[in-house]
C-alpha cells in the first residue's frame, strides 16, 4: 500500500529528497576539500615592477620563460642563469652573508631545497596547478614546486657508432670499446651530474668511475658542452647527458641518439621557490605560479624538455614516464654527502 504523509509527500518520494540532499551535503564537503590556490596579488606586482630569478634552466628555456612573463604582465625578470651547483653556491653565499637579493630560484637539486626549506630560507606557497605537480616533485606545504623533469640518459652519435656497438646500461660504459669516445658533466658544476654520480658511485662503487677514467672519458663543465663535444664529433657518446640538448640537437639535423639505460634513467625535478626576505614577494608569487601555467609548462615539451605537470604530454617523439625504468635517487643521501661526492670524483678524473 502506497503511504502518504500529511504533508502529501509519499516515503519514496521523502527518501529521494533525502538522498538528494546527503549527496548536496557531500558534494560540498568535497568541494571544502578541493584544492584552494593561494592568492597573488597582481597588482602589487606589477607595483614592484620587477624581479630577480637565479636559475638553472636551460639558457634559451630561461630567456624566453623571462621574456614571456614580462610581456604578459610588464614585469622585468633579471635573470642570473648558470649550472646548478654555481647557483647554488652564489646563493647560498648571498644567504650566508645576510644579503637577500634574489626573489625566486630555480635549481637541479631538489636535495638542496630540502635542506634549505629545514633552514626557513623559502616562502611556502601554493599557486594555481599546483595540485597538478606530482606529490614527489614539490613540498607538501609549497616551500618549492618543481618547474620541469630533467631527463638524464646516454646519447649518442649515431651515425658514428654501429647500432650493435651502443650501450645498453650505464654499465656497458666500462668496456674498452668505448675507450676514447666519452665525455661527461663535472658535478662540481652541475647539480643534475651531482644526482647522477652520488647514486651510480653508491650503486656500482666508485670503481665504476676508476674504470671510466681508465677508458679515457672526457670531463668538461656542463651539459651544453657534452652536447658541444657530440656535435663537433670530438666524443661520440654522452656517459652522461640531458635528454633536452639531444633532443635541440635532432631538431638542428644532428644524428643524436638518446639511450634510455636498462638499469634506469634518471627523472629529476627542478625546484622553484620563493626567497623569504626577498625584495619584490609580489612580482616573485606571480612569477612562481606563471612558472607552472599553461604558458611555461606546455613551452617545455616543445623544447625537449618534461613538463612537471602531470596533465602535459611528453615531447613529441620521447616516450613517456610511465615506459621508462626509473632510476631511485636518494636525495637526502646526495644531500649529506655531496661535499664528499665532489671530493672523490675529482680526486679520480
Amino acid at each position: 500500500m502506497r503511504r502518504t504523509s500529511r504533508s502529501g509527500v509519499t516515503r519514496r518520494q521523502a527518501i529521494a529528497a533525502g538522498a538528494v540532499a546527503l549527496l548536496a551535503v557531500i558534494s560540498s564537503q568535497l568541494r571544502a576539500q578541493g584544492f584552494t590556490p593561494d592568492p597573488v596579488d597582481l597588482a602589487a606586482a606589477k607595483r614592484e615592477g620587477k624581479l630577480s630569478w637565479y636559475t638553472s634552466t636551460p639558457v634559451e628555456a630561461a630567456q624566453k620563460i623571462a621574456r614571456l612573463f614580462e610581456e604578459q604582465t610588464g614585469i622585468k625578470v633579471e635573470l642570473f642563469r648558470s649550472g646548478g651547483s654555481a647557483v647554488l653556491r652564489r646563493f647560498l653565499q648571498e644567504i650566508d652573508a645576510g644579503r637577500f637579493a634574489v626573489d625566486v630560484i630555480t635549481t637541479s637539486d631538489p636535495a638542496a631545497s630540502a635542506a634549505l626549506t629545514k633552514r626557513g630560507i623559502f616562502v611556502p606557497f601554493k599557486p594555481r596547478n599546483f595540485d597538478k605537480i606530482p606529490v614527489e616533485a614539490k613540498h607538501p606545504d609549497g616551500h618549492y614546486i618543481a618547474q620541469r623533469l630533467n631527463m638524464l640518459s646516454m646519447f649518442a652519435r649515431e651515425d658514428k657508432v654501429a647500432a650493435a656497438d651502443l650501450p645498453k646500461s650505464w654499465t656497458d660504459l666500462t668496456q674498452p670499446k668505448y675507450k676514447g669516445k666519452l665525455v661527461m658533466p663535472d658535478p662540481s658544476f652541475t647539480a643534475l651530474q651531482l644526482m647522477v654520480v652520488g647514486t651510480l658511485s653508491r650503486q656500482y662503487g666508485w670503481g665504476y668511475y676508476e674504470k671510466l677514467r681508465a677508458n679515457d672519458i672526457m670531463i668538461v663543465q656542463g651539459h651544453q658542452q657534452v652536447s658541444d663535444m657530440l656535435k663537433r664529433g670530438e666524443r661520440l657518446i654522452a656517459a652522461e647527458g640531458l635528454d633536452s640538448y639531444a633532443y635541440d640537437d635532432r631538431k638542428e639535423g644532428h644524428k643524436v641518439l638518446t639511450i634510455y639505460p636498462a638499469d634506469g634513467t634518471f627523472a629529476v625535478p627542478s625546484p622553484t621557490a620563493i626567497v623569504k626576505g626577498g625584495p619584490n614577494p609580489n612580482a616573485a608569487k606571480a612569477f612562481a605560479e606563471f612558472m607552472i601555467g599553461d604558458t611555461v609548462q606546455r613551452m617545455f615539451p616543445a623544447d625537449g624538455i618534461y613538463a612537471a605537470r602531470a596533465d602535459i604530454d611528453p615531447p613529441p617523439g620521447n616516450p613517456k614516464l610511465s615506459s621508462l625504468k626509473l632510476m631511485p635517487v636518494d636525495y637526502d643521501y646526495i644531500e649529506t654527502q655531496s661535499r664528499s661526492i665532489k671530493t672523490r670524483f675529482s680526486e679520480i678524473f
